[in-house]
């Protein structure tokens, strides 16, 4: 399948697995990621399908119990000033997966083990978080719609549970034609929202799901974090918005409709100007000037982490939010560097 192929594919597609939503990958103009307009957006931005509420855990005939890893998560992030940090992949190699993990061993509450557009392939999720927690470090790996159809997706989520991990992130996740794989066809049996629904009944896993409050339709954000919420989520990361500012009013506005939901929101570490570039997809242009200034300084890796330790301290003074997370690009070459400055920049949030 060509990327044009693909595109095409995917714009045909979305109504089917994108069923409660738009997703993080909305353009400003309203378009979609791999070309197109969003028809959630040229519906009108309302276009969220009801979904009945999951019953609390330990309802008979509803979510399972917690484990004993995710019962200390939670007991955790209640604390306040959690700190996570996107873990980058080394690919399917294990060794580099476990050095990684080392790097940032005792500076951090979690590594959140993402899976990014520009990394196809990588080892499964229970793999990988299995390597991490073998280093003294908390997993908390991520699960996407993109490669894997629902009884796949069942299947990983039963490793997980299976082997105490303590949580999963789920996501819809980017379309193949975006990254290095755009010979790969498109699954999305699920979307988000679906799959969190399958984790919350089935797993006793502390349950993430994202939201992009300045992706359009963005009046209908806050409404699509409840639903998460309702869906059975117990955790949801904000992703990057342009300012402090914009980060306090959304999180303000989603615990007005999901009250039990715990906020974590991204912080970006800007290291290289790989991690830079990568980072425009994120917040939908060019980075912001104090953003961008660590790259022309004579030290680009202090001065970033300088930066986003700042931003970071500004975002736990909001007093919705549970905590942050470290999110650093690694452009090719650069995940151990990366992992470096993820480390230190934890260290000066502990500290």
């Amino acid at each position: 399948m060509t990327p044009a192929t693909a595109m095409s594919s995917a714009r045909a597609a979305c109504p089917k697995h994108m069923t409660h939503g738009p997703c993080g990958g909305v353009q400003p103009g309203g378009d979609c990621e791999v070309g197109g307009p969003c028809s959630f957006v040229t519906d009108g931005g309302d276009a969220l399908m009801p979904l009945a509420p999951v019953a609390p855990r330990g309802a008979i005939g509803a979510r399972s119990s917690l484990n004993a890893a995710a019962g200390e998560l939670l007991d955790r992030l209640s604390q306040g000033r959690f700190v996570v940090a996107d873990l980058p992949s080394p690919g399917p190699l294990v060794d580099a997966e476990r050095a990684l993990a080392a790097t940032v061993a005792g500076s951090v509450d979690a590594v959140l083990l993402g899976d990014a557009p520009w990394a196809r392939l990588q080892l499964p999720p229970a793999l990988r978080a299995g390597l991490v927690a073998s280093e003294g470090v908390r997993p908390w790996p991520g699960m996407n719609c993109r490669d894997r159809s629902r009884v796949a997706l069942e299947a990983e989520l039963a490793a997980l549970d299976g082997t105490g991990m303590p949580a999963v992130h789920c996501v819809t996740g980017d379309h193949p034609a975006l990254g290095q794989r755009a010979d790969a066809p498109a699954v999305f049996d699920l979307d988000s929202t679906q799959l969190v629904t399958r984790a919350a009944i089935q797993t006793g896993l502390v349950i993430s799901a994202a939201e992009s409050p300045e992706s359009p339709p963005v009046a209908a954000r806050a409404a699509r974090a409840a639903s998460k919420a309702a869906a059975g989520a117990d955790v949801l990361f904000i992703n990057h918005c342009r300012s402090v500012e914009a980060v306090a009013e959304f999180a303000a506005q989603v615990r007005e409709l999901a009250p039990g939901l715990r906020l974590i929101a991204c912080v970006p570490l800007v290291v290289s100007q790989a991690g830079a570039d990568r980072l425009t997809a994120f917040l939908h242009g060019p980075l912001p000037s104090e953003l961008a200034a660590p790259l022309t300084a004579p030290d680009p890796v202090a001065a970033g982490i300088a930066v986003c330790v700042a931003h970071a301290e500004a975002l736990l003074e909001i007093p919705q939010l549970a905590g942050v997370d470290l999110s650093a690009p690694a452009g090719p070459g650069e995940a151990m560097r990366v992992a470096s400055a993820l480390a230190e920049t934890g260290r000066a949030l502990k500290g």
